[in-house]
């Protein structure tokens, strides 16, 4: 109900949804003022075979809504609401997958947010779908990696289409720690660079890693918060809790860029982003929205397999 009463805050830019074929994976996001990254996150979503993307743009004021109404697999929104009344974004997504993404693979991810699963170097994400559906499995889970540069975050300077993990490709390999949600029944984790360099002191409130991008969506189906849980709760259960292995993703995080740099206290002073901006503020209030992650026991990224390795994602019996 909550998503049909925000339906009404946004007004179509361009409605390509009627190319939408009965087997198309589509792609869910909402941005704002994201134009340099917009040329590689298409390129790349295309290249994994992703067929049509809709997209919210909430006020965006560089041009970024003007490149996206020119591409011919993009459905575009605009809206000028506030992303905090709308769930961050998450209640005019939920309109849209209810309208347009019924019995579809659906994906829903961030701009800066890079999708990996097992085999995706050499196998589309057709190829884990049709999978998925074989095994009746109906949701995907992926944690978010955050990427950083090895110097400050202000010298990784990225160039419109350029791979932002040419410029931010370490990660914390280890750090993360886990508990159960007993209500909605799916794991929650944290850990990694933000949580040591902004949450030291109070681990409990650093933000949530666990994702859920990829799902077989149906009308009923809703995200609880951003992606990390949703409803039916049978949707949340996308890791093996009883000590086996499912086959899960990453979400490679390219948000500690220069451009992190610039925007962070706009979002602090915005506060539309979770709890009024507190995120955005911690960011702000220590290191000035310009910190080296990069530690000692930082690790260069490579491939999904090294992921795999280290124990952050798993091919689980997809061979």
């Amino acid at each position: 109900m909550r998503a049909r009463l925000k339906a009404r805050e946004l007004t179509p830019a361009r409605d390509r949804t009627a190319q939408i074929r009965a087997d198309d994976i589509l792609l869910f996001c909402t941005l704002r003022n994201e134009d340099v990254r917009l040329p590689y996150f298409l390129s790349y979503y295309r290249d994994l075979g992703i067929n049509h993307f809709l997209f919210v743009d909430n006020n965006s004021e560089d041009g970024g809504d003007a490149y996206l109404a020119e591409q011919e697999d993009v459905s575009l929104w605009t809206t000028k609401a506030g992303y905090g009344d709308a769930r961050y974004g998450v209640d005019w997504l939920t309109y849209l997958q209810g309208k347009y993404a019924h019995d579809h693979w659906a994906l829903t991810v961030d701009v800066d947010e890079f999708f990996v699963y097992p085999f995706c170097d050499t196998r589309p994400i057709r190829a884990l779908t049709d999978w998925l559906d074989a095994c009746a499995v109906r949701s995907f889970g992926a944690m978010l990696l955050d990427m950083y540069p090895k110097g400050p975050v202000s010298d990784a300077a990225y160039a419109r289409g350029q791979d932002p993990l040419e410029v931010a490709n370490w990660f914390d390999p280890g750090n993360y720690v886990m508990s159960r949600n007993k209500l909605l029944r799916n794991l929650w984790i944290q850990g990694g660079p933000r949580a040591r360099m902004f949450f030291a002191e109070k681990p409990k409130k650093a933000p949530a890693l666990n994702k859920i991008p990829l799902v077989k969506w149906r009308k009923p189906y809703a995200y609880v918060s951003s992606t990390h849980m949703m409803l039916p709760r049978g949707l949340n259960l996308v890791y093996d809790q009883g000590g086996g292995e499912k086959t899960s993703g990453i979400l490679l995080h390219a948000k500690f860029l220069n451009t992190f740099h610039e925007r962070a206290p706009q979002e602090a002073e915005r506060a539309q982003h979770y709890k009024k901006g507190q995120e955005y503020q911690s960011y702000v209030a220590r290191h000035g929205a310009d910190p080296t992650f990069w530690s000692q026991w930082s690790e260069q990224y490579i491939n999904w397999r090294q992921l795999e390795a280290l124990g952050l994602m798993s091919k689980g019996n997809w061979a």
